[in-house]
C-alpha cells in the first residue's frame, strides 16, 4: 500500500518547516507583480493619445480592451519567465 510520505516529492508536498519560506516568497512575487501590472497599465494610460477609461467605459471600444488584455497577458508571461529562472 502506498503511503503518503512516498507521494510527497511527487505531489510537490512542502515540509512545514519549509511553508514560511515558500509562503515569504510567494507574497513577495505576488507583490512584485502588481507592482509591475500597475506600471505598465500606467504608461498605457500615459502614452494612449485618448481617455482610455472613456473608450472602454462609456464607448465600449472592445478592440481597445482586447489590447490591453494582451498587454497584460504579455507582461503576465514576462514575469512568470523571470520567476521561473
Amino acid at each position: 500500500m502506498l503511503n503518503l510520505l512516498t507521494l510527497a516529492p511527487v505531489l510537490g508536498v512542502v515540509k512545514l518547516e519549509e511553508l514560511w519560506n515558500v509562503l515569504e516568497g510567494t507574497v513577495i512575487f505576488v507583490i512584485l507583480g502588481l507592482i509591475v501590472f500597475a506600471i505598465a497599465f500606467a504608461i498605457v494610460v500615459l502614452v494612449a493619445p485618448f481617455s482610455v477609461k472613456k473608450e472602454i467605459e462609456e464607448d465600449q471600444n472592445i478592440s481597445l480592451a482586447i489590447i490591453i488584455g494582451a498587454i497584460i497577458i504579455g507582461v503576465a508571461m514576462i514575469i512568470s519567465a523571470a520567476i521561473q529562472g
